[in-house]
Protein backbone atom coordinates (compact mmCIF):
# COMPACT_ATOMS: atom_id res chain seq x y z
CA UNK A 1 0.00 0.00 0.00
CA UNK A 2 1.31 3.44 -0.89
CA UNK A 3 0.75 5.51 2.24
CA UNK A 4 2.27 8.67 0.85
CA UNK A 5 -0.68 9.81 -1.20
CA UNK A 6 -3.23 12.04 0.51
CA UNK A 7 -6.93 12.51 0.22
CA UNK A 8 -7.73 9.46 -1.85
CA UNK A 9 -11.50 9.00 -2.33
CA UNK A 10 -13.21 5.93 -0.98
CA UNK A 11 -14.23 3.38 -3.57
CA UNK A 12 -16.36 0.37 -2.87
CA UNK A 13 -14.25 -2.52 -1.65
CA UNK A 14 -11.25 -0.40 -0.62
CA UNK A 15 -12.49 1.07 2.65
CA UNK A 16 -9.80 -0.52 4.89
CA UNK A 17 -7.04 0.77 2.62
CA UNK A 18 -8.64 4.22 2.46
CA UNK A 19 -9.04 4.36 6.23
CA UNK A 20 -5.43 3.38 6.81
CA UNK A 21 -4.23 5.98 4.32
CA UNK A 22 -6.06 8.67 6.28
CA UNK A 23 -4.78 7.25 9.57
CA UNK A 24 -1.21 7.60 8.30
CA UNK A 25 -2.00 11.17 7.22
CA UNK A 26 -3.13 11.94 10.77
CA UNK A 27 -0.02 10.27 12.17
CA UNK A 28 2.23 12.37 9.93
CA UNK A 29 0.43 15.56 10.87
CA UNK A 30 0.48 15.33 14.66
CA UNK A 31 1.64 11.95 15.93
CA UNK A 32 -0.05 8.80 17.16
CA UNK A 33 -2.36 10.61 19.59
CA UNK A 34 -3.96 12.43 16.64
CA UNK A 35 -5.05 9.16 15.03
CA UNK A 36 -8.69 8.83 16.04
CA UNK A 37 -11.39 6.65 14.56
CA UNK A 38 -13.80 9.57 14.30
CA UNK A 39 -11.44 11.86 12.37
CA UNK A 40 -10.26 9.02 10.17
CA UNK A 41 -13.87 8.20 9.29
CA UNK A 42 -14.68 11.87 8.65
CA UNK A 43 -11.81 12.19 6.19
CA UNK A 44 -12.85 9.00 4.45
CA UNK A 45 -16.42 10.28 4.18
CA UNK A 46 -18.01 7.39 6.08
CA UNK A 47 -19.98 7.11 9.32
CA UNK A 48 -18.06 7.02 12.63
CA UNK A 49 -19.13 3.41 13.11
CA UNK A 50 -17.95 2.18 9.69
CA UNK A 51 -14.26 1.67 10.66
CA UNK A 52 -15.22 -0.71 13.46
CA UNK A 53 -16.23 -3.30 10.90
CA UNK A 54 -12.55 -3.55 9.99
CA UNK A 55 -10.76 -2.44 13.17
CA UNK A 56 -12.59 -3.55 16.33
CA UNK A 57 -10.91 -0.90 18.50
CA UNK A 58 -8.25 1.78 18.35
CA UNK A 59 -5.53 -0.65 19.41
CA UNK A 60 -6.29 -2.81 16.38
CA UNK A 61 -6.24 0.27 14.19
CA UNK A 62 -2.83 1.39 15.49
CA UNK A 63 -1.45 -2.11 14.98
CA UNK A 64 -2.60 -1.97 11.36
CA UNK A 65 -1.08 1.50 10.96
CA UNK A 66 2.23 0.25 12.37
CA UNK A 67 2.22 -2.66 9.91
CA UNK A 68 1.59 -0.32 6.97
CA UNK A 69 4.33 2.07 8.10
CA UNK A 70 6.78 -0.80 8.64
CA UNK A 71 6.19 -1.99 5.09
CA UNK A 72 6.71 1.53 3.72
CA UNK A 73 9.87 1.96 5.82
CA UNK A 74 11.33 -1.29 4.54
CA UNK A 75 10.35 -0.54 0.95
CA UNK A 76 12.05 2.87 1.10
CA UNK A 77 15.30 1.30 2.30
CA UNK A 78 15.24 -1.45 -0.31
CA UNK A 79 14.53 1.10 -3.04
CA UNK A 80 17.59 3.05 -1.93
CA UNK A 81 19.66 -0.13 -2.02
CA UNK A 82 18.48 -1.08 -5.50
CA UNK A 83 19.25 2.38 -6.87
CA UNK A 84 22.64 2.69 -5.16
CA UNK A 85 25.60 3.31 -7.43
CA UNK A 86 28.14 2.41 -4.75
CA UNK A 87 28.07 0.19 -1.63
CA UNK A 88 24.46 -1.01 -1.12
CA UNK A 89 24.98 -1.37 2.63
CA UNK A 90 25.87 2.31 2.86
CA UNK A 91 22.72 3.28 0.97
CA UNK A 92 20.69 1.23 3.44
CA UNK A 93 22.06 3.20 6.38
CA UNK A 94 21.60 6.67 4.92
CA UNK A 95 18.07 5.76 3.79
CA UNK A 96 17.20 4.78 7.36
CA UNK A 97 18.12 8.23 8.65
CA UNK A 98 16.44 10.06 5.77
CA UNK A 99 13.17 8.22 6.34
CA UNK A 100 13.21 8.91 10.08
CA UNK A 101 13.77 12.62 9.50
CA UNK A 102 11.14 12.84 6.77
CA UNK A 103 8.60 11.00 8.93
CA UNK A 104 9.46 11.54 12.62
CA UNK A 105 6.02 10.45 13.86
CA UNK A 106 6.22 7.24 11.86
CA UNK A 107 9.66 6.63 13.32
CA UNK A 108 8.29 7.12 16.83
CA UNK A 109 5.59 4.54 16.10
CA UNK A 110 8.18 2.12 14.68
CA UNK A 111 10.32 2.52 17.80
CA UNK A 112 7.52 1.08 19.86
CA UNK A 113 6.00 -1.39 17.42
CA UNK A 114 9.03 -2.78 15.58
CA UNK A 115 12.17 -1.95 17.52
CA UNK A 116 10.70 -3.05 20.83
CA UNK A 117 10.14 -6.58 22.09
CA UNK A 118 6.36 -6.78 21.74
CA UNK A 119 5.92 -7.17 17.99
CA UNK A 120 2.74 -8.59 16.51
CA UNK A 121 3.09 -11.81 14.52
CA UNK A 122 2.86 -9.88 11.24
CA UNK A 123 5.48 -7.36 12.33
CA UNK A 124 7.68 -10.16 13.66
CA UNK A 125 7.57 -11.97 10.34
CA UNK A 126 8.22 -8.77 8.38
CA UNK A 127 11.11 -7.90 10.68
CA UNK A 128 12.60 -11.37 10.22
CA UNK A 129 12.36 -11.23 6.44
CA UNK A 130 13.88 -7.75 6.29
CA UNK A 131 16.67 -8.67 8.72
CA UNK A 132 17.47 -11.77 6.69
CA UNK A 133 17.74 -9.63 3.55
CA UNK A 134 20.17 -7.28 5.32
CA UNK A 135 22.31 -10.22 6.44
CA UNK A 136 22.36 -11.48 2.85
CA UNK A 137 23.40 -8.00 1.69
CA UNK A 138 26.25 -7.91 4.20
CA UNK A 139 27.41 -11.39 3.23
CA UNK A 140 27.37 -10.44 -0.45
CA UNK A 141 29.38 -7.32 0.35
CA UNK A 142 31.94 -9.44 2.16
CA UNK A 143 32.22 -11.79 -0.81
CA UNK A 144 32.80 -8.79 -3.11
CA UNK A 145 35.56 -7.54 -0.79
CA UNK A 146 33.61 -4.41 0.22
CA UNK A 147 33.08 -5.33 3.87
CA UNK A 148 35.33 -6.71 6.56
CA UNK A 149 35.14 -10.41 7.33
CA UNK A 150 33.23 -10.33 10.62
CA UNK A 151 30.01 -11.78 11.96
CA UNK A 152 27.32 -10.37 9.60
CA UNK A 153 24.82 -10.16 12.45
CA UNK A 154 27.25 -8.12 14.52
CA UNK A 155 27.82 -5.76 11.60
CA UNK A 156 24.04 -5.43 11.15
CA UNK A 157 23.46 -4.60 14.82
CA UNK A 158 26.33 -2.10 14.92
CA UNK A 159 25.08 -0.37 11.79
CA UNK A 160 21.50 -0.25 13.02
CA UNK A 161 22.61 1.13 16.37
CA UNK A 162 24.48 3.86 14.54
CA UNK A 163 21.65 5.01 12.26
CA UNK A 164 18.96 4.48 14.90
CA UNK A 165 20.84 6.61 17.40
CA UNK A 166 21.76 9.25 14.84
CA UNK A 167 18.15 9.50 13.69
CA UNK A 168 16.94 10.02 17.24
CA UNK A 169 19.62 12.62 17.94
CA UNK A 170 18.43 14.65 14.94
CA UNK A 171 14.76 14.28 15.87
CA UNK A 172 15.39 15.25 19.50
CA UNK A 173 17.35 18.32 18.42
CA UNK A 174 20.50 17.09 20.13
CA UNK A 175 22.24 17.42 16.76
CA UNK A 176 21.27 20.17 14.33
CA UNK A 177 18.94 18.57 11.80
CA UNK A 178 19.73 21.27 9.23
CA UNK A 179 23.08 19.54 8.83
CA UNK A 180 21.52 16.10 8.53
CA UNK A 181 22.44 15.35 4.91
CA UNK A 182 26.11 16.21 5.27
CA UNK A 183 26.52 14.80 8.77
CA UNK A 184 24.75 11.54 7.93
CA UNK A 185 27.15 10.99 5.03
CA UNK A 186 30.13 11.82 7.24
CA UNK A 187 29.05 9.58 10.12
CA UNK A 188 28.19 6.65 7.84
CA UNK A 189 31.51 7.03 6.01
CA UNK A 190 33.40 7.13 9.31
CA UNK A 191 31.61 3.96 10.40
CA UNK A 192 32.49 2.44 7.04
CA UNK A 193 36.20 2.86 7.72
CA UNK A 194 35.73 0.35 10.51
CA UNK A 195 33.94 -2.30 8.46
CA UNK A 196 35.54 -2.00 5.03
CA UNK A 197 38.10 -4.68 4.32
CA UNK A 198 41.70 -3.40 4.78
CA UNK A 199 42.50 -4.05 1.10
CA UNK A 200 39.21 -2.74 -0.22
CA UNK A 201 39.53 -0.21 -3.03
CA UNK A 202 36.88 1.83 -1.24
CA UNK A 203 39.11 2.13 1.86
CA UNK A 204 42.09 3.12 -0.25
CA UNK A 205 40.06 5.89 -1.87
CA UNK A 206 39.04 7.38 1.50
Amino acid sequence: MNTRGAGRPYHHGSLPETLLAHAVELLDEAGAEAVTVREMARRAGVSPSAPFRHFPDRAALMTAVAEVVALDFGAAQLAAVHSADAVPFRALGTSFVHYALAHPHRFALLRRAVFGTDRTSALEEGHRVFTDSVIEMITAGQLRGELRQADPELIRIAAQALVYGLSQMFIDGYVDASRADVMTDQVVDLFGLGVLAPDSELRQES
